[in-house]
């Protein structure tokens, strides 16, 4: 016997190589969608990173440059610097600059000369960038620059200070590009930094022997990739320009000048990528191990389900065929009487198919026999309860007629009788042909609130105590192409329910115990609601009011509601209802703008 002649084999061969294939796919499609995403989520972290540092250094290089001008204009401090007395200014400069919390605050007077000197760094005197600075800000001009020191570079605002037009002297804070500056940032972006100037690397959170390799990333692109030591990084390149400073200080060409010539430091943000994504190598193990198990499992259900589906099938196969063909969903498996050589599996699989229509058969012989006898029930009810009184009321009539002499008023009397049941007996009729035979639909272009305007003057017009109907209509509401006889009949019919349940509640309706209102709905569809202000509809009848030949009315024939529920699906549209009992109840007609 051939390999794949048998149906069992075929199926187990092609539902196992299935599986593995599928597996396969979706463990390899989730390792590279799960790298992607992860390389995706590093390198955006870390360009996030850089913003946020850039973002975070401006706001503060310019909130010390704001509390310097502030400082210099302080009055306590001018009149210090007036005695250029160094035991004079000291204290204040202190006390400055512990409530601004720079790392440098240096107080000169007119000539440039340092008379106070106050936080963890010092003014180099070594560095010409400082002492220029410090004699630009003695000429009149707010000047910024970058004074180094041997653990990093200081961003310095120094600003002249005048009482009137007379200089008394300057001020200078800054803050530390060191390594200190760089562990907070590195505590804030949860990256490693490192500040270079020019190609010299001036600080860094990573180890010293690492410098030399990240001043040549200076003036490399934006975002680019490195290997230092035995971890390879995603790095972010961010210049801390100062010029924005010297611009806001309004200190004019001079001090556009001076920003030109300062040396502008550059930010080197890195993520390890290799920690990153270390966590990629446990997923990759996690999954791969998974794929192998499943495929384990893929391979003996499909051998299994091989043995157990493919015996059966072919009998199963015709059979339902041939009910599709003719319908006929009570046809059997004809079992052999000789079941010696015959599947077990196959064998209960008829017997049970066989069980199976039995009983669709005895349920549908049920089913029949029940609803024609609920419907022969329920249209004997109508015919005794609504057909019976109407016969009797004209029987009295004629009966009336007979006696002699009769007068002309008892003969207009029973001839309006009898006129009257006639029309309820026809009505009775009608209403019960109408939810027996199918609707036969005219469609055309209809205005809704002119519709509703209609089936509220019809209900006005009922003989019987006023019901004050409001109209609450949509102004812009397109045309709707509808049966419009059809909906006036529903609407009258519910607006007709609405009148007798505020009629049955006690004392005298309220104004506008009756709303109709029009407006659009979602999904390009029309509403039409009917709220009343009446006795309601108890919660156990609600369910049910939509059943043919069920009412709480004594006079009804249980069919309005049923009828208008068959016109407005026939139309493609829906009918609800919601009530509250003793308070009122609303139904609510959504249809299309056309019908399908």
């Amino acid at each position: 016997m051939k390999l794949f002649s048998s149906l069992t084999n075929r199926i187990f061969f092609a539902s196992a190589l299935l599986a593995v294939l599928a597996i396969g796919l979706a463990v390899f499609r989730v390792n590279v969608a799960v790298t992607a995403q992860a390389e995706s989520e590093l390198q955006r972290g870390v360009e996030e990173a850089g913003t946020l540092l850039e973002a975070y250094r401006s706001t503060l290089f310019e909130h010390f440059t704001r509390e310097a001008r502030l400082v210099a204009d302080l009055s306590n401090l001018k009149a210090a610097m007036t005695t250029k007395d160094a035991r004079t200014v000291q204290p204040i400069a202190e006390d400055y600059q512990q409530r601004i919390g720079s790392d440098l605050f240096v107080v000169t007077d007119p000539s440039g000369r340092v008379v106070a000197e106050a936080g963890r760094l010092h003014m180099p005197r070594d560095d010409p960038a400082a002492w220029d600075a410090i004699r630009r800000a003695t000429g009149g001009h707010e000047a910024v620059a970058l004074w180094r020191h041997p653990a990093g570079v200081i961003q310095v605002a120094s600003v002249p200070s005048f009482v009137g037009p007379e200089l008394v002297g300057t001020v200078s804070v800054g803050f530390s590009l060191d390594e200190e500056a760089a562990a907070r940032f590195k505590a804030l972006t949860n990256s490693e930094i490192a500040f270079a100037v020019g190609d010299e690397v001036q600080a860094s959170t990573l180890p010293a022997q690492f410098n030399r390799q990240l001043a040549r990333l200076a003036g490399a692109p934006s975002v680019s990739r490195i290997t230092l030591g035995d971890s390879d990084y995603v790095v972010v390149r961010r210049k801390l320009p100062l010029t924005s400073v010297a611009a806001d200080a309004g200190a004019g060409a001079d001090a556009d000048a001076d920003a030109e010539e300062v040396e502008i430091p550059t930010a080197l943000i890195l993520r390890s990528r290799t920690e990153r994504l270390r966590f990629l190598n446990i997923v990759h193990r996690e999954l791969g191990g998974t794929a192998i198990l499943a495929v384990l499992a893929a391979t003996l259900l499909s051998y299994a389900v091989a043995r157990t589906v493919t015996r059966p099938l072919g009998t199963i196969t015709a059979t339902m065929r041939e009910m599709a063909s003719t319908g006929d969903l009570t046809r059997r498996i004809t079992l052999s009487p000789n079941a010696r050589w015959e599947d077990e599996d196959a064998r209960l699989l008829a017997t049970t198919f066989n069980a199976m229509t039995d009983s669709i058969l005895r349920f549908q012989r049920e089913a029949a026999q029940r609803e024609r006898l609920s419907s022969l029930g329920r249209l004997s009810t109508v015919v005794a309860h609504e057909i019976r009184n109407p016969l009797m009321i004209i029987k009295t009539a004629l009966r009336s007629l007979k006696q002699d002499p009769v007068q002309a008023p008892h003969v207009r009397d029973a001839v309006a009788d009898i006129d009257e049941e006639v029309a309820r007996l026809n009505r009775i009729v009608s209403e019960v042909l109408d939810f027996a035979r199918p609707i036969k639909f005219e469609l055309a272009p209809v205005d809704l609130n002119a519709l509703a305007e209609d089936a509220a003057r019809a209900v006005r017009a009922t003989e019987g105590p006023a019901i004050d109907i409001r109209l609450d209509l949509a102004p812009a509401l397109p045309p709707v192409v509808t049966d419009g006889e059809r909906l006036r009949l529903v609407l009258v019919n519910v607006l007709t329910n609405a009148r007798h349940a505020v009629l049955a509640g006690t004392g005298s309706p309220p104004p506008g115990a009756i709303q109709l209102v029009t407006a659009s709905a979602a999904a390009g569809r029309v509403a039409l609601e009917v709220r009343d202000q009446g006795v309601g509809i108890a919660a156990e009848d609600l369910a049910r009011v939509f059943d043919p030949f069920f009412t709480t009315r004594r006079t009804g024939t249980g069919l309005g509601l049923a009828i208008s529920r068959n016109i407005i699906e026939g139309l493609g549209g829906t009918i609800g209802v919601s009530s509250r009992p003793g308070s009122g109840t609303d139904v609510r007609i959504e249809l299309p703008h056309a019908p399908a």
